[in-house]
């Protein structure tokens, strides 16, 4: 049986929406973060990423890992990418040029979106100081070209390759969901606005989000 390694409050949601959507028997090892973690090595702590028994599985002490029947990958876009191959359907590459088109569009949320949306949402939870504030205006403003290349593509399509729902969309949604918190980088693109609410209106997402709501945070 496929094995998912992590929490809800992590990457992990990627792989974790992505068997919603597969109504795939998994089970759930829910690694914790180690600064979560007060003595993260001590005999009685949870599992969690400095655990030498994660530790033994991935090196790099990051989730999400998975084990499918002894194949263990790393990484959550190649997780579901992985995944979406193998069992998805619908849900992944129909030919060549959809995979590679899923490919690009995850790498490009990773590279030219996520770090920088991390931002936002971490400055998000902080207390609001004009530093704060200077922070979220200057990742906005760093994503505006990524958001408007997202806006152009999004412009008349309903999802992100092949006009139908795909892992391409669970990858890119999840990465711009940090985002999500700044409503004038949505609001002014409409197209992007609508694609991001129609994938979080998904079942899946839903039943996703409600177990990491559940999640001790």
């Amino acid at each position: 049986m496929l094995k998912i390694y992590g929490c809800y409050r992590s990457r992990a949601t990627r792989p974790l929406w992505l068997v919603e959507e597969l109504g795939l028997p998994f089970e759930h090892i829910p690694v914790v973060q180690a600064r979560r973690v007060a003595e993260p090595k001590a005999a009685e702590a949870p599992i969690n990423t400095q655990s030498d028994a994660f530790l033994a599985l991935n090196p790099m002490g990051a989730i999400p890992s998975i084990d499918d029947d002894g194949v263990v990958i790393h990484e959550s876009l190649a997780i579901d990418l992985y995944l979406a191959k193998k069992y998805g359907g619908e849900l992944g590459p129909r030919d060549l040029v959809e995979d590679a088109l899923m490919i690009q569009w995850s790498l490009f949320a990773a590279t030219e979106i996520e770090m920088t949306a991390l931002k936002i949402s971490s400055s998000s939870l902080a207390t609001p100081s004009p530093e704060v504030t200077a922070t979220i205006e200057a990742a906005a403003k760093a994503l505006a070209r990524s958001f408007d290349v997202l806006e152009q593509h999004l412009t008349g399509k309903t999802w992100m390759v092949g006009e139908r729902f795909t892992v391409a969309d669970i990858n890119v949604a999840e990465i711009v969901r940090y985002a999500q918190s700044h409503a004038p980088l949505f609001e002014a693109r409409p197209a992007l606005k609508a694609w991001l609410e129609r994938a979080q209106a998904r079942p899946g997402f839903k039943a996703m989000w409600a177990k990491r709501l559940a999640e001790p945070a």
